[in-house]
């Protein structure tokens, strides 16, 4: 028997890069994050395999979930995690979508709910992120108050104010000043709590990226 390879695309851009991704997957074919309507473009194009990590929320119409049962009942394979992916698994995984990662747990157990979670603001030609997401927020904080740089009610005033936050204007240097301006943390620790996040974020949406991207590798290979 001889190995064949499923025509594979995936999803992503902004959660991790095209070029970073092709060092994990390589031979696939590659496109910025989804929208309406790329779903069922690439099973007409004859697509066996579609990773989604990244996709568009509010700039333009979100991938439905019709096309992604459209593609299943094709007979085309979906993994989802991360980002977009992550949100449209927990919602369709009952359908057949694969879903992978910590934030897919979390939005199938009902530990976060909410689009915004994962959503940031990208710039428009590379689709990198420009803001900081919740969701990475909240590890981050967690993260620093294990490391006894703030307390656990600071933590939570501090993931309150993050939340609270618009998702485009997140940013960890924003947060810590607010929090300074509101006598939440006085200006050294503010100083040092974004020290902290900007050397040591924890980046939970690039692990997903990367566990989406294990996952299309592992599910690319057919026999033949």
């Amino acid at each position: 028997m001889s190995e064949k390879y499923l025509r594979t695309l995936v999803f992503t851009g902004t959660s991790i890069s095209h070029q970073d991704a092709k060092h994990i997957l390589d031979g696939v074919t590659y496109c910025p994050p989804v929208f309406r309507g790329n779903i069922d473009k690439a099973v007409r194009e004859g697509y066996e395999l579609i990773g989604i990590i990244d996709g568009i929320f509010f700039s333009r119409s979100a991938v439905t979930h019709k096309e992604i049962v459209r593609a299943m009942e094709a007979g085309v394979k979906v993994i989802g995690g991360c980002s977009m992916g992550a949100l449209r698994a927990c919602e369709l995984d009952v359908h057949g979508m694969i879903g992978v990662g910590k934030i897919y747990g979390y939005y199938r157990d009902g530990v976060i709910e909410d689009d915004d979670e994962v959503a940031v603001t990208t710039n428009p030609d590379t689709f990198q992120p420009v803001s900081a997401p919740m969701v990475n927020i909240r590890e981050t904080f967690r993260a620093a108050c294990a490391e006894g740089i703030i307390c656990n009610e600071n933590r939570r005033l501090l993931t309150d104010l993050a939340k609270r936050t618009h998702y485009g204007e997140r940013s960890y240097l924003g947060i810590t000043k607010e929090a300074s301006k509101k006598g939440i943390l006085s200006e050294e620790k503010a100083m040092e709590l974004f020290t902290y996040c900007r050397d040591h974020e924890k980046d939970i949406k690039r692990e997903d990226a990367i566990l989406v991207l294990e996952k299309v590798k592992e599910l690319m290979s057919k026999e033949g």
